[in-house]
C-alpha cells in the first residue's frame, strides 16, 4: 500500500509531568502535534503507523523519561480467528443489531457514557465529563470517523464505539457499554471483534487497539486479541507479550 508523503511543516510539543492514570507512582508526558489544514488526514494516518493516538484535534503519543510501558499494538486481520471464547461471545450478543452512524452525540449515548464511567471509571478525569465535553470528544476530528452504535431488540442502546477509518485500517477510539446487563458478557470484548470483521469486509488489514500496558489490567487485556503487532524502535513487529516493556 502506498503512502502520500506530507508536504506541510508540522510542530510537535511536549507536555507538562502529570501522574500516570496507569500505573501507580509514575509520571506521563507526552509529545503531540495538531491535526490541521488540508494534511490533516495524511497526518493522521501516518503518525498512527508511528504509534500515535488521536484525541480531538490532537494526535499524541507517550514520551515519559525512564518508561516505555505503553506499547502501540493492531490487530493483524487476516491472521487474525476467533478462539473458542471469541465465538461465544459473539453469540451471546449475536441478536444486537449495529448501526456506525456519523459522529455526532446524542443525550442518549452521554447517559450510558456517564453510566459506564460511574461504575467503571469513578474518580476518573472522563467521569467528570459534562455533555458538552462529551460531544467535543465525538465531534471534535479533522478525519473520518464514526460512532458504531449496538442496540438490543427492544431498542435500548447497549454500547458504542467511537472509530477512526484509517487508509490501511480502522482505530478503535473509544468505547463504553451497559455495565448492568450481567447476560451480555464480554462487550468490550465483542466491540473489537465487530470492528475486525468490519475491517475484513472492508479489506482493511489492522484494526488499531491503542496503547498495551502490561503492568495495568485495564489495558492489558488486549493480549488476547492475538496475534497482535506492537510498535517499537524497528517498526512494527509480532508482539511477545511476556517480554517486559516497562522500566525505571
Amino acid at each position: 500500500m502506498e503512502h502520500s508523503p506530507i508536504r506541510r511543516p508540522h510542530f510537535f510539543f511536549t507536555t507538562a509531568s502529570m501522574p500516570c492514570p496507569y500505573i501507580s507512582g509514575r509520571l506521563e508526558r507526552k509529545i503531540v502535534t495538531e491535526l490541521s489544514g488540508p494534511d490533516a488526514v495524511k497526518l493522521h494516518d501516518s503518525l498512527s503507523r508511528a504509534g500515535f493516538r488521536r484525541s480531538h484535534s490532537i494526535a499524541y503519543a507517550p514520551a515519559c523519561p525512564g518508561c516505555n510501558a505503553c506499547v502501540p499494538v493492531r490487530v493483524g486481520v487476516r491472521d487474525f480467528s476467533p478462539s473458542r471464547s471469541f465465538r461465544r461471545t459473539l453469540r451471546i450478543n449475536s441478536d444486537l443489531s449495529a448501526a456506525l452512524t456519523p459522529a455526532k452525540a446524542t443525550a442518549e449515548q452521554y447517559r450510558l457514557f456517564r453510566s459506564y464511567q460511574e461504575r467503571r471509571h469513578g474518580g476518573s478525569d472522563m467521569a467528570l465529563m459534562g455533555f458538552y465535553d462529551y460531544r467535543s470528544m465525538v465531534e471534535d476530528s479533522p478525519i473520518e470517523t464514526g460512532l458504531l452504535e449496538f442496540r438490543a431488540p427492544d431498542g435500548n442502546l447497549t454500547a458504542v464505539c467511537l472509530v477512526d477509518t484509517m487508509d490501511d485500517g480502522l482505530s478503535a477510539v473509544y468505547s463504553f457499554f451497559d455495565t448492568e446487563q450481567p447476560q451480555r458478557q464480554g462487550l468490550g470484548t465483542f466491540i473489537v471483534l465487530w470492528l475486525i470483521e468490519e475491517a475484513r469486509r472492508r479489506n482493511l488489514p489492522f484494526v488499531y487497539l491503542g496503547y498495551w500496558i502490561a503492568d495495568s489490567h485495564k489495558m492489558a487485556y488486549k493480549t488476547k486479541f492475538a496475534p497482535l503487532e506492537a510498535f517499537g524502535p524497528e517498526g512494527w513487529a509480532a508482539l511477545e507479550p511476556h517480554q517486559p516493556q516497562a522500566s525505571e
